[in-house]
C-alpha cells in the first residue's frame, strides 16, 4: 500500500502555494553555493583540507528539510558501502561521515554537476573502461591513503527504500586487492518516509527535487553506521558486496519491524 501511495504522490501536481516554499529553498541553496564556492577557492590555495564542501551539502540537506539522526560509531577514513534512495543520500553522508564519493562517470557528462563533484573530491569510475580500471584504482587508494572517508552505492542505482536492491561486486572492481590496512563499513540509510521522498521509477530528477523542495514536513533520516567488515567478508569485492548487503538488507529490515 504504501508503494502505491507514494506512486500517486510522484505524479500529484505541486500545489501552486508550495512553489513559494521551493523559490525561497531555491534562493537559500543559490546563497549557500555564492558563500561557499571562493572560501573553497582560498581553502585551496592556502592547502587547507576540504571544508566548505562538507558545509555546502550539508545546507542543502538542511534546507531541503532533511533531518538526521545518526546511530552506531563511524570508522573516519573508511570504504562506506550503502544503500541509495535519494539524492539526498549525497548531503547526509557528507554531513554525517565527511564523506566524499565514488560515482559512475555519467554524472561527469553534466558540467556544473561535475564541477561540485570535483569540488568534493569524488572520485569518477567508469567500469565499461578496462583500460581506467588501473588509473581508477591508484585515485581510489591515493584517497583512502590520505585519510578520506568514501562512499559507494553498490546497487548501482536507486530503490524505493523500503528494500534493499542487490550490490553489484562489479563496482569495487577498483579496490581489489584492497588496500592494506582499508576498512570497509556498511552504511545502512532508513528514511521515514522512504517512498514519498524515493526516487525511483520514469520520475525525472527534476521533479523529484521540486517536490521534496515542496514539502512542509521534515525528511527524517536515520543513518545506521554498521560494525566494519572484518575476516573473509574483506576477502574480495564478491565477498565484501555480499557481506554488506546481508549487513544493511538486516538492518532495513529490523528497523521496518521495530526491532533492534
Amino acid at each position: 500500500m504504501a508503494k502505491a501511495v507514494a506512486s500517486e504522490d510522484r505524479h500529484r501536481p505541486i500545489n501552486p502555494l508550495a512553489y513559494v516554499l521551493v523559490a525561497f529553498r531555491l534562493l537559500l541553496m543559490l546563497a549557500l553555493l555564492l558563500v561557499c564556492v571562493p572560501l573553497h577557492y582560498l581553502w585551496r590555495l592556502l592547502g587547507l583540507n576540504r571544508l566548505w564542501p562538507r558545509i555546502f551539502l550539508s545546507g542543502i540537506g538542511a534546507v531541503a528539510g532533511l533531518s538526521l539522526s545518526r546511530h552506531g560509531t563511524r570508522v573516519p577514513g573508511a570504504l562506506l558501502l550503502s544503500n541509495h534512495v535519494s539524492w539526498l543520500d549525497i548531503t547526509a553522508l557528507s554531513h554525517a561521515a565527511n564523506s566524499a564519493f565514488i560515482a559512475h562517470d555519467g554524472l561527469a557528462q553534466f558540467k556544473f554537476l561535475k564541477w561540485l563533484c570535483s569540488m568534493n573530491d569524488t572520485v569518477f569510475i567508469a567500469r565499461h573502461k578496462r583500460s581506467d580500471v588501473s588509473r581508477q584504482a591508484d585515485q581510489i587508494r591515493e584517497a583512502m591513503d590520505h585519510g578520506a572517508t568514501l562512499t559507494l552505492f553498490p546497487e548501482g542505482t536507486t530503490s524505493d527504500g523500503t528494500d534493499i536492491l542487490p550490490f553489484k561486486s562489479s563496482l569495487l572492481g577498483a579496490l581489489e586487492p584492497l588496500p592494506e590496512d582499508a576498512v570497509v563499513q556498511p552504511v545502512a540509510l532508513i528514511y521515514r518516509d522512504a517512498p514519498d521522498v524515493s526516487w525511483v521509477g520514469a520520475e525525472p530528477g527534476l521533479d523529484n527535487f521540486k517536490r521534496i523542495l515542496a514539502r512542509l514536513r521534515p525528511v527524517r533520516l536515520d543513518v545506521h553506521f554498521l560494525p566494519p567488515l572484518q575476516g573473509d567478508a574483506l576477502a574480495n569485492r564478491k565477498t565484501m558486496t555480499a557481506a554488506a548487503h546481508d549487513a544493511v538488507e538486516y538492518a532495513i529490515k529490523a528497523a521496518r519491524t521495530g526491532s533492534n
